[in-house]
């Protein structure tokens, strides 16, 4: 079966065309039912390649009974030998007659930002001598990782504007095609920026004065049309730098629910948008002295509570055993009780409960004058119930089913027990 003949490598423009369907390969198994892949002779739909995604759209036909078909194509691949297959719900016949129909708003969107990439990376190598090592074009947003280790805020301000100054320029986008040798000078010489390991003929996309790249995505025919560029944000990766950014009307959108959002925060602060990060700083500092303040209010009480608590607890044959459950105190804080419970008398030993949820969280702690240790006791106790949990000498916890609680108490109490003895 010879190649396809692909419409967008001439035309990217190319909205609808004509064809025949070269052959059918059996159905794939999908959620919503079976597909069928269809060959064409000649398509303009783009397949998955290069971090740019497939066109959509829709193929037309008539069946032999002469009733007319419109068919939605959900997803266009390539294979091993350089055919195009288009994924539909219907089978066709081989040398069946289309008439194929793109998804004009995807596709437009997909060449805004694909150009945009070609645009941005090379702003990118020019200015900071950072090369793009891969692009992913998303369904909100694109990312270009670049190989360079951080990037300042100000250099990146700098790339957008001049990569909006060349896009208000409207220079030229054009296609060329290069022989292989031609190709491998051009990369030797600097003008061209990269070159995909693969032979025949190459496909040159060249943003006039700023970059010729190989390239065979489809692009507009001009940085006009690429309709503006957003940086939105930067994220450490493993390679470097990843970039995402927005172009055409993605960016509109993006900057829209960017200034609704920051709108909408704003009336709930009752401010303005300008004052919104000296509010919010502010903001965070309070709620940072507010939590220390709550912290030592939470000790506060817990040493006071945990007094009382041991002042009512009698010495029985010189240990003091003090075994409590709340239900109502989260676990942080009976934590901080047992502890501060165990160090507020001599020969004391607690075991507390945070009966909050189920499983039950115990905590196992003990005065410094025992020399039993907590961690081993209630992990070996722990595991023969077929659980898991320890800690230090001084304090240990973990976690056990409500029902089992009692015998895990038992187990406790009886090891310590056995060390004091």
């Amino acid at each position: 079966m010879p190649e396809s003949n692909r419409l967008y490598y001439s035309d990217p423009f190319m909205k609808a065309f004509s064809a025949s369907v070269t052959g059918v390969r059996e159905p794939a198994t999908k959620d919503s039912g079976s597909l069928w892949q269809v060959s064409l002779d000649r398509s303009a739909f783009y397949p998955t390649s290069g971090g740019q995604p497939f066109d959509t759209g829709t193929i037309q036909t008539s069946t032999p009974a002469g009733s007319h078909l419109e068919i939605p194509v959900e997803q266009v691949e390539e294979d091993d030998a350089g055919i195009v297959w288009h994924s539909i719900q219907q089978p066709l016949t081989a040398g069946a007659k289309i008439e194929g129909q793109i998804d004009w708003a995807r596709r437009f969107d997909h060449m805004q930002q694909h150009t945009g990439q070609h645009l941005l990376s090379a702003v990118f190598a020019r200015e900071l001598h950072a090369p793009t090592v891969s692009f992913h074009l998303g369904q909100e947003t694109s990312t270009i990782d670049l190989n360079i280790p951080a990037i300042a805020h100000h250099s990146i301000e700098r790339v957008e504007r001049i990569a909006n100054e060349i896009i208000g320029e409207d220079r030229p986008v054009t296609i060329s095609y290069a022989s292989r040798a031609e190709a491998e000078a051009m990369l030797a010489s600097g003008e061209l920026r990269k070159l995909p390991d693969r032979e025949g003929t190459i496909r040159v996309i060249d943003i006039a004065d700023l970059d010729r790249n190989a390239c065979g995505g489809t692009h507009v025919r001009a940085t006009g049309q690429i309709g503006g560029l957003l940086i939105r944000r930067l994220e450490k990766v493993s390679r470097g730098v990843r970039v995402e950014f927005v172009c055409g009307l993605r960016a509109v959108r993006t900057a829209r629910a960017d200034s609704a959002i920051l709108t909408e925060s704003a009336a709930l602060l009752s401010t303005g948008t300008p004052e919104l990060p000296t509010l919010i700083k502010q903001l965070l500092a309070d709620s940072k002295t507010a939590a220390k303040e709550r912290q030592k209010l939470r000790e506060e009480l817990a040493a006071y509570q945990a007094a009382e608590i041991v002042k009512e607890a009698p010495l029985q044959n010189e240990l003091r055993t003090i075994v409590r459950g709340w239900k109502d105190r989260d676990r942080d804080f009976v934590k901080l009780l047992a502890s501060r419970a165990a160090a507020a008398g001599s020969s004391t030993v607690v075991f507390f409960r945070a009966e909050d949820a189920d499983p039950t969280r115990v905590f196992l702690a003990r005065s410094s004058d025992l020399k039993f240790n907590c961690g081993v006791i209630l992990k070996e106790a722990l595991a023969s119930l077929g659980l898991s949990g320890g800690g230090s000498p001084d304090l240990a916890q973990g976690e056990v089913p409500a029902k089992d609680e009692p015998a895990l108490r038992a187990a406790v109490t009886d090891a310590i027990h056995r060390a004091i003895a």
